[in-house]
């Protein structure tokens, strides 16, 4: 009997750990989006040769997950010194991640939308383009930034902790092999294939949107 307590209790603490990685993982990377920065990160290295031009996604992943990384573990202090609560910002996040969402559905969004074209001119003619702007705002921007601050609770335990930078990395990860394949994948999905992904990716990054701000309102309502 307590064997068979010991094996459930073992298979429900890991399904709990499975289902905080995944959570974080498909958060992220609905925000993050790295197929929208495909056609600016395209428009940035088509004068470098492949190899500058892995080094440069290897290194904003990098750059995103130290972002990220910081931003969820120092975002609860920064809140703090402000005097705002974690509802505070899932709200006002919420807001700014349904924005991104409409956008990404929009019948006439361009791809790339997500810098301006001032931001893709100065990244022309710089030589490393790795942190600004791919790795910042293009990879981890203000809505990214939001879900790594509202995902860290005091109640977190330093394993929870620990699964949660698993997914920020498994997310930088996932982005650089999508940016280091953007002309394969630009060639086989189209203009239409991207549109299509990038209206799915846009439902998902609402849904997201609407339950930060649905559970920050019930937290704040309770």
């Amino acid at each position: 009997m307590r064997n068979s307590a010991a094996i459930t209790t073992f298979t429900q603490i890991k399904k709990q750990r499975m289902e905080i990685l995944l959570a974080t993982f498909s958060a992220l990377f609905s925000v993050v989006n790295p197929f929208g920065a495909m056609p600016v990160f395209l428009t940035l290295t088509q004068d470098d040769t492949p190899d500058h031009r892995n080094q440069m996604a290897m290194r904003a992943s990098m750059y995103m997950v130290l972002i990220l990384a910081v931003f969820f573990f120092a975002g609860q202090y920064v809140l703090n010194f402000f005097g705002l609560r974690i509802h505070d910002l899932r709200i006002a996040g919420g807001i700014m991640i349904l924005k991104a969402g409409f956008d990404l559905l929009a019948t006439k969004s361009e791809p790339g939308k997500k810098v301006s074209k001032e931001v893709v001119e100065e990244g022309i003619q710089k030589d490393d383009i790795s942190f600004t702007p791919l790795a910042m705002p293009m990879l981890s921007g203000p809505g990214a930034i939001a879900v790594s601050i509202g995902m860290f609770t005091k109640s977190l335990s330093y394993l929870n902790m620990a699964i949660t930078v698993g997914a920020i990395i498994m997310v930088a990860i996932a982005s650089y092999f999508i940016l280091v394949s953007s002309h394969r994948l630009t060639a086989v999905m189209g203009k239409a294939g991207l549109a299509a992904l990038s209206k799915i990716m846009g439902f998902i990054t609402l849904a997201i949107g609407a339950n930060f701000i649905t559970s920050a309102l019930i937290a704040l309502f309770k």
